[in-house]
């Protein structure tokens, strides 16, 4: 190809700059489905109070924090060193879109098993509407409305988290980071590297802050409201619900905190800096849903 400019890799090899760069031979793909597997299997099994479950989950947990720590080295590792043209730059901004609208979908099963739970089920087993038949057949000494632990009683009588407090303050906390992410994004495209480690370490910190609050929730709902994972339809659904957040939370802060990193280092410029992008938008996301959980999980 006339006039293309080529790259030298680490190997020695060289690559085209104007060619779509695959990198060759990566074992990564296939270690990170073991892991999520084992992960998976030990987190199933934990809930089912199998003996041997914590301790797989938190072996494939660690396993997979490995495995993406070595995998995102190979991959930054690239981007510096030249091989990612305009093309490798699209398929990156497209793959981000689709996983962060596969999270959309993730999270629209639990909000939709939470609203199946309020608007049909319940109504059912009370009678009302069209339920009478469900009602005479199924359960016809149940009479209860939302929160609700199930027919059974299932876990005992629980207390519900007043949305005003813990929840309000951490709706705050999301909604002040949302801002303080793009004030750094702003400074980074601006070349103003103090203000954009300053606020992206704001941003670090508040993340801290709403899973040190969310703990906090979560230990006084078990200590002292009875609200488990196993209060009926309700804990379960509460804390399917606040828990994935919860992850996404920290998997978003640790992102945050590797942005941080790699901007105090220099590897971003203000036209070329995707990861970062990448980074804000998924923080974007994980305050948008939590907005739809403050709303209808504790307000509502």
């Amino acid at each position: 190809m006339a006039n293309a400019h080529a790259d030298i890799h680490t190997d020695g090899s060289h690559h085209d700059a104007n060619v779509y760069y695959v990198p060759h031979g990566s074992k990564w793909p296939v270690f990170a489905s073991a892991a999520l597997f084992v992960t998976m299997v030990g987190f199933a099994s934990w809930l089912n109070e199998v003996s041997w479950g914590k301790a797989t989950f938190y072996a494939g947990l660690a396993g997979l924090l490995a495995i993406l720590f070595k995998w995102f080295g190979d991959v930054i590792r690239e981007s510096l060193a030249g091989h990612y043209n305009k093309q490798v730059d699209t398929s990156f901004r497209m793959g981000m879109v689709w996983f962060i609208f596969s999270e959309v979908m993730f999270f629209a099963a639990f909000f939709g098993a939470l609203f199946y739970a309020r608007q049909f089920a319940l109504p059912w087993l009370n009678g009302e509407g069209d339920g009478q038949a469900t009602h005479s057949l199924l359960w016809s000494g149940f009479a209860g409305g939302w929160p609700n632990n199930g027919p059974a009683a299932v876990g005992g009588a629980f207390q519900i988290i007043p949305a005003w407090g813990l929840p309000l303050l951490n709706t705050l906390i999301l909604l002040t980071s949302g801002v303080t992410i793009t004030i750094a994004h702003h400074a980074l495209k601006e070349n103003k590297r103090g203000a954009l480690l300053l606020f992206l370490g704001l941003t670090v910190a508040l993340g801290c802050l709403f899973l040190f609050y969310q703990a906090e929730e979560y230990i006084h709902a078990y200590k002292e409201l009875n609200l488990t994972l196993g209060s009926g339809i309700y804990g379960s659904t509460f804390f399917m619900l606040t828990g994935f957040h919860g992850a996404h939370v920290t998997l978003g802060t640790l992102m945050l905190a590797i942005m941080w990193l790699r901007c105090a280092k220099g590897h971003f410029s203000k036209d070329n800096h995707f990861a970062f992008e990448a980074v804000a938008w998924y923080w974007h996301f994980v305050d948008v849903v939590w907005l739809g959980l403050f709303l209808f999980v504790y307000v509502l």
